[in-house]
């Protein structure tokens, strides 16, 4: 079968990648030049490097992500920096470690062994998280994470400490908004998975080159020549019939649309209604949407920080808004082979970054400037700050909020799947949903049609 595949996200590649293994035709149609998605490399002039359009964080428990890596013959262990699990202020007044033994016993040593909580609170801390597996990682469908907090008796300085960060780097949504069952979702597959699982992965290249690249040149390695990419082509038409669906002006047998909620919502909506449709398209105009910031500064010299990432405090009273820290010369070798001054950026990733746009650039730059500089003073001075750059993806991710109806890979018209972080993935919007929704609505389709 010739299938199109519209949008090269993670989610879009990920398909296409699946649709090629099982011996379809794939042509990706995506609008932009560079493929990712919302997790590509962009030119940050006022660095005068590529950098990303944002700092990610993956997992150990990225299966989905991992293996697509290795079908395409890449090594993660040569492109990412691992970790064992290790939350640890900037500021020295927290940590907390997995330790070098089995699961779970790495994870209640280090919950053991945890700098600034309290005896009370370390027990709290297991009980609750003893009481989620043991109900199978389910948590009532209507539940926020702030109160299954609250009912799992977390004192308020252990959710500051602990719970806040954990949760707003995983969905990105405030707590007292949170749906507590994604949240359990992403314990279960880390905290609760195996001593891998919850190991922190941090890309050492750009996300376009950590596997996109590849999937794009196996593509248009095709030996029939049957499969391609297109880039800088935007879809603005589709059209189904009995025997094949159309996209702009060209015949496949199927197609895969892979946008955002409300790119493919305006695709959809140009086919026949009906009401099984009407429903379909109303789940997916009901996602609202939350900025993430990532803030990168370009240093005079290497910051060599001990450990590649740090938890920062946010205060937006004083227009602190950072929340995580990733410094480059911490990972052992440039991030960017390719690129000049890789080796000196730094980046500050701001979750739900509302507030912080309500602020002209340059305070933004000096309250983090003040933060990093207040929060690091156990290690070497900051080094100066030559250059800056914002980067601010609007549409970074969904609120994950409880009880939302997320949209099944088939839809109600014939031919048409569709891909994305947003779709049933029981995943809040992270890079593994992605990839895990591609793969599945290519399986899918596959069987349907095959």
């Amino acid at each position: 079968m010739n299938v199109a595949v519209v949008g090269a996200g993670w989610a879009g590649l990920a398909a296409a990648l699946r649709l090629r293994e099982l011996g379809h035709s794939v042509v990706v149609h995506e609008a932009a030049r560079t493929l990712g998605g919302r997790a590509r490399r962009v030119h940050a002039r006022a660095l005068d490097c590529w950098t990303d359009n944002g700092q990610h964080l993956l997992l150990g428990a990225y299966t989905q992500t991992l293996q697509v890596m290795r079908m395409l013959r890449l090594d993660p262990q040569a492109l990412f920096y691992r970790m064992p699990l290790r939350l640890e202020s900037a500021d020295g007044q927290f940590s907390i470690k997995a330790a070098n033994l089995p699961a779970p016993w790495h994870l209640l040593a280090g919950i053991a062994t945890a700098r600034g909580l309290r005896l009370s609170e370390k027990l709290a801390l297991i009980a609750i998280t003893n009481k989620l597996q043991k109900a199978q990682w389910e948590t009532p469908p209507e539940q926020t994470v702030s109160q299954w907090l609250e009912q799992g008796r977390q004192s308020p300085h252990a959710i500051r400490t602990f719970w806040h960060p954990l949760c707003i780097a995983a969905l990105n949504t405030p707590l007292e908004a949170a749906s507590a069952q994604l949240f359990a979702h992403v314990l279960r597959d880390s905290l609760g998975g195996n001593k891998q699982a919850s190991d922190l992965l941090i890309p050492r290249v750009d996300l376009t080159r950590l596997w996109p690249d590849a999937l794009e040149h196996a593509l248009h390695g095709d030996p029939l020549g049957r499969s391609s990419v297109l880039k800088g082509h935007t879809v603005r038409q589709l059209r189904t019939a009995a025997r094949y669906v159309q996209v702009q002006d060209r015949h496949f047998d199927a197609v895969i649309v892979a946008g955002n909620a409300p790119s493919s919502h305006r695709l959809l909506a140009q086919l026949p209604a009906s009401p099984l449709s009407t429903a379909y398209l109303e789940s997916l105009a009901a996602f609202s949407f939350l900025p993430i910031a990532t803030i990168s500064l370009r240093l005079a010299q290497p910051w060599a920080l001990p450990t590649p990432m740090l938890l920062l405090r946010d205060d937006p009273a004083r227009r602190q808004f950072g929340q995580w820290l990733f410094d480059s010369s911490a990972l052992g070798r440039p991030l960017r082979h390719e690129a000049p001054h890789g080796d000196t950026l730094v980046h500050i990733v701001v979750s739900d970054a509302r507030a912080m746009q309500e602020h002209e650039a340059a305070d933004v730059i000096a309250g983090l400037v003040t933060q990093l500089r207040e929060q690091t003073r156990r290690y070497a001075p900051l080094p100066e700050v030559v250059a800056h750059n914002i980067i601010v993806e609007k549409r970074a991710t969904f609120a994950a909020v409880p009880g939302l109806a997320r949209p099944q890979n088939r839809t109600p018209w014939p031919r048409v799947w569709v891909a994305g972080d947003w779709t049933n993935t029981e995943y809040p919007a992270v890079l593994e949903g992605a990839v895990r929704s591609g793969l599945q609505a290519a399986t899918e389709l596959h069987a349907a049609l095959d």
